[in-house]
């Protein structure tokens, strides 16, 4: 399963931001990676360079690589409905994202391990594919025999976010994706509109 495997800290610092969770070294060094810092004048952005950064943004806080963000740009650009909205609501909808939301697993990396290792079902079903879009009404559950798993309980136990689309039993470890959620329920700060701007060139 291809996944981003390099430094997580540099990334942060680089949109300034701590898109993979809580970060010490983005809170110690609030500025951009490099030898020279902030003393470095940094040549004004142009426009795409803004664009393509929001898109990179994006990427590595969901955890997927371009192949499959192009694939499911294309998805949103032939749905109906604003494109921007669909895109994130289609990442949204991703079963690895969904197992993140819902706590039972503390990061989307962690989540999508345990897809791949077969630790989640489906309507009752075992799915092992990350990017699996759900769908309304469909059910996430804990395999019974991972139910013990010490990371998914610390997991389940430590969260706290609680997210209108979805609903999740943490006794039973079972959930189910209400709908998709609407742009002002998605607390990601990305600017979607320069996404679009930049497949739209």
């Amino acid at each position: 399963m291809a996944r981003y495997t390099g430094p997580k800290s540099k990334i942060a610092r680089k949109f300034r931001e701590p898109i993979f969770g809580p970060d010490k070294a983005l809170e110690k060094k609030n500025y951009p990676p490099g030898q020279h810092g902030l003393a470095k004048k940094r040549a004004k952005q142009s426009e795409y360079a803004i664009q393509l950064q929001e898109k990179q943004k994006a990427k590595y806080t969901y955890g997927i690589l371009e192949r499959q963000f192009a694939k499911i740009f294309d998805m949103a650009s032939r749905a109906k409905g604003i494109t921007g909205e669909v895109l994130l609501q289609l990442i949204e909808s991703r079963l690895d994202n969904v197992v993140y939301r819902m706590g039972i697993a503390p990061s989307r990396s962690a989540a999508r391990q345990l897809v791949g290792h077969c630790h989640i079902e489906v309507n009752g079903k075992v799915v092992n594919i990350a990017s699996y879009i759900l769908k309304p009404g469909d059910v996430v559950e804990v395999r019974e025999r991972s139910k013990s798993l010490e990371v998914i309980n610390s997991s389940v136990a430590a969260a706290a976010n609680a997210f209108p689309w979805m609903d999740f039993d943490k006794s039973a470890m079972k959930g189910k994706y209400i709908s998709m959620p609407e742009r002002v329920q998605i607390p990601e700060n990305i600017k979607e509109q320069l996404i679009v701007e930049l497949y739209s060139k």
